[in-house]
């Protein structure tokens, strides 16, 4: 079929074919079979790949093959332009519509699969797979110089590794939500994303040949969690436990795929940016908060912590690093009774309860923190004792169990986040911990362990669908202004409700703990204000070990040069900024109490841009992961990080102009981390040698750009109340604008900090906000604007007006 011979685009040019169509999108080429159902993908002159469509239909796979029918369509709809490959005539089966839609401004593509039931029965759909191909990826050079980036299930389930095609494990490179297949040899890449995840998880499966010398097959899928989590939660779970998705789809109805983007280009970083940005925009991601710099107690205490030792560290850090915008106070895992138990407080660690303590957080002028785990909930806590009909259950009706907390210790079980009655469980709980203790930041841990396919509440919900709720629920019941971290958790899946989520494994007090944390924060440096905030996890630098610790606890203090490597990756993330270490211990060693007090540390957080990393794809093997990260923070200032990840001593030589630096320029170059070392001029290529486990961190200045005082846009409303909350607002008026630091004069003689602020006046007049804004670069501007309050505070009793607060 086909209804259009042609479309008139300045990007797209279509070319007919005796078997179908063919589509140029930029760089991108997608042609269509109408014999077999097949499609080809790649540039002009290059099929990096050829595939077709599947589904699981009643637990049995069909193929193209299956299907008698294909065809291809053309449509043109509101200016873009949709083809279609169609299966169907097979008995019992749905027709399956494959869907591409190109991207009109760049060298990208949209799939998507749709099943539509056209049968007079009911089906059961366990799986869509948009793509299976079978035989190898040309990206226009020797496949054994391809690398791969597989994205995990969460930040650390596996944890982030990128791999030569050749390294795979079991013959296959999984991904979950997107995958870059990079060539060094030619410089070509392909790159599939889910954009969206509505109901499915995103399981890409690079299957290598037994030899390992070629890909045998590429496989993309919209399917459940269960594969997955049969590696975590369920490994040890009966079988009844592991239950597989399978969607019902009436006749006439049909199912849809979430919807995949793939591109093909010569430069991986802009695929991987543009789908950030991407991201963003479709789910209107929360990406506007200032980043929380602050303290957390898990890698000081692990689950030791108790109410004295939180004390000594609050008022440390009021004392000490208040002043340098440390103000989170962040309590870990320790202080509940139970997981699933929130609010309820461990007496013996807290014998005087959680409030009292938040509240001496809060007199400190801290922001007070918490840990939960929202969908997991152990057989010592209240919801598993008395409503075990709020759990997930299998087909027996059993709750499908997830593993233990810990050493064998206390089983656990995902809350049914459908159920009503667990649903207002989530609602008070984290209202209590919001409007009783005074909780502001919240950190949501082991969602991924929890998002299990099974029996829920409202039938023929998916994993996924019911995370989502769940998390809807919270931030219904803690409001817009409380932050929300997503930790352990499918990394696309809670975009547009949380503000933060971490992008790596945990760190602790090793050196190692750094280095299997670093290709996370890597790999995901595209996400960081895109999906979320980024949380690379706490940094720590003092001299505490923590014998009891397996897991980076560290039986041998850190060296300087690992304390300044751990501080240095959490910098060059662009995201929360929490020191993991006992703080009195911290402070008996200047050397290390000054990184933690470092201005360009300090301000790379505040301005809250990620750091490139460079090499990403074509790190050296020597390095075995990526260690140059170049961050552009204003016209005259960039800092480039290099991280030596060996053994042994590395050199480096390293030519401006690989930096996007001018050659035969000057530029005045500082140690960033030593500012004992003179300053030097750069003008070409610089040369270094560092020892193993260690980091140099070197800020280029030009100086022949003069310091430009930043210019900031207000957002102040004309007029207000006297007595009401007013909020004010201020942005960079311009890319070249870093600022790092928001200082509010209200013109009532109340000042504040930060980007948003929130005032009431109490009485009637004009009044001249301003607000000083301060760059990177250490300039000032002041911007302002006045704002008309009329009224008076009412001093009358209005019975009327009152209200019970709930």
């Amino acid at each position: 079929m086909l209804r259009s011979k042609s479309v008139h685009c300045a990007f797209i040019v279509l070319v007919l074919m005796s078997s179908g169509l063919r589509l140029c999108a930029a760089n991108l080429e997608f042609a269509a079979n109408g014999k077999d159902g097949s499609y080809t993908l790649g540039t002009v002159g290059l099929t990096v790949l050829r595939a077709t469509a599947a589904v699981k239909v009643n637990g049995k796979w069909l193929r193209a093959a299956d299907f008698p029918n294909h065809a291809v369509l053309q449509e043109h709809m509101g200016g873009a332009t949709e083809w279609t490959v169609t299966y169907d005539g097979l008995a019992g089966a749905p027709t399956l519509l494959l869907q591409f839609r190109p991207s009109k401004d760049d060298a990208f593509g949209e799939l998507q699969l749709i099943a539509r039931n056209t049968t007079p029965k009911t089906i059961e759909i366990q799986a869509l797979r948009l793509l299976e191909a079978r035989g190898p990826i040309d990206l226009g050079g020797p496949e054994t110089d391809e690398r791969v980036l597989s994205d995990s299930f969460s930040e650390d389930r596996p944890g982030m590794e990128i791999h030569d095609i050749i390294d795979a494990n079991k013959n296959m490179h999984r991904a979950v939500g997107s995958q870059l297949i990079f060539n060094r040899k030619s410089g070509k890449s392909l790159f599939i994303g889910a954009l969206t995840s509505d109901r499915f998880l995103s399981v890409l499966r690079l299957c290598m040949k037994n030899d390992h010398s070629a890909v045998a097959s590429y496989e993309v899928d919209s399917t459940g969690t269960t594969e997955l989590l049969e590696e975590n939660s369920l490994q040890d779970s009966p079988a009844q436990d592991r239950v597989e998705l399978s969607l019902p789809v009436e006749p006439g109805a049909t199912l849809a795929s979430e919807r995949m983007l793939i591109g093909i280009s010569h430069d991986y970083h802009h695929q991987l940016e543009t789908y950030g940005r991407m991201i963003r925009d479709l789910h209107h991601a929360r990406v506007s908060a200032p980043t929380p710099l602050g303290w957390w107690s898990w890698t000081a205490y692990y689950f030791g912590l108790n109410e004295a030792t939180a004390l000594t560290n609050a008022e440390w850090l009021g004392e000490h690093l208040k002043p340098l915008g440390y103000r989170f106070f962040h309590i870990d895992e320790g202080y509940q009774f139970a997981r699933g138990e929130y609010a309820t407080p461990d007496a013996t660690l807290f014998p005087h309860g959680m409030a009292a303590l938040e509240r001496g957080a809060i007199a400190q002028g801290l922001t007070p923190g918490i840990w939960t785990a929202p969908f997991e909930v152990s057989e010592r806590s209240w919801v598993y004792a008395h409503h075990p009909d709020w759990l997930v259950h299998n087909a027996k009706g059993n709750p499908i169990h997830l593993g233990l907390v810990t050493d064998g210790v206390d089983h656990l079980y995902a809350l049914d986040t459908t159920n009503p009655g667990a649903q207002e469980y989530l609602r008070n709980t984290y209202a209590t911990l919001v409007n009783t203790w005074g909780v502001r930041y919240f950190k949501m841990d082991f969602m991924e362990d929890s998002a299990v396919e099974g029996y829920y509440y409202k039938p023929h919900t998916t994993a996924l669908e019911a995370q989502r709720i769940g998390i809807q629920t919270i931030r219904n019941a803690v409001g817009d202004d409380v932050l929300l971290d997503k930790d352990g958790c499918e990394l696309l899946n809670p975009v547009g409700l949380v503000d933060m989520g971490r992008i790596s494994q945990d760190t602790g007090h090793t050196f190692s703990a750094s280095k299997d944390a670093a290709p996370g924060i890597a790999a995901r440096y595209y996400m960081n204000r895109n999906y979320f905030l980024a949380d690379p996890d706490a940094f720590t630098v003092s001299t505490q070990t923590v014998d009891d610790q397996s897991w980076h606890g560290g039986t041998q203090p850190l060296t300087l040069d690992e304390a300044k490597v751990s501080i240095a990756l959490a910098a060059v993330s662009g995201g929360l900024f929490e020191i993991g270490d006992d703080l009195p211990t911290l402070g008996e060693s200047p050397e290390r109490l000054a990184l933690v007090e470092n201005r360009d540390l300090i301000d790379m957080a505040r301005l809250g841009r990620s750091s490139t990393p460079i090499d990403l794809m074509n790190y050296s093997s020597e390095d075995g992961q990526p260690s140059l990260f170049l961050l552009r923070e204003s016209d005259r200032q960039t800092i480039l990080t290099i991280f030596n990840w060996t053994e042994k001593d590395r050199s480096h030589q390293i030519a401006l102009a690989d930096l996007g630096l001018q050659t035969n320029h000057p530029y005045e170059m500082i140690d960033v981390l030593d500012r004992n070392r003179p300053a030097k001029t750069a003008t070409d290529t610089i040369s270094m040698t560092q020892p193993a486990h260690s980091v140099r961190m070197l800020k280029f200045i030009d100086p022949s750009i003069a310091l430009r005082n930043p210019e900031a846009t207000l957002q102040v409303p004309k007029t207000a109340v006297a007595g009401e909350t007013v909020q004010f607002s201020a942005q960079p008026a311009g890319d070249t604008d870093a600022i790092v630091q928001y200082i509010w004069d209200l013109g009532d003689g109340v000042v504040l900090e930060g980007q948003s602020v929130k005032h009431a006046y109490t009485h009637a007049g004009t009044f001249a906000v301003k607000v000083t804004v301060v760059s990177v670069d250490r300039a000032t501007g002041t911007a302002a604007s006045p704002i008309s309050i009329t009224g008076a505070v009412s001093t009358k009793y209005h019975p009327e007006a009152k209200r019970r607060f709930e």
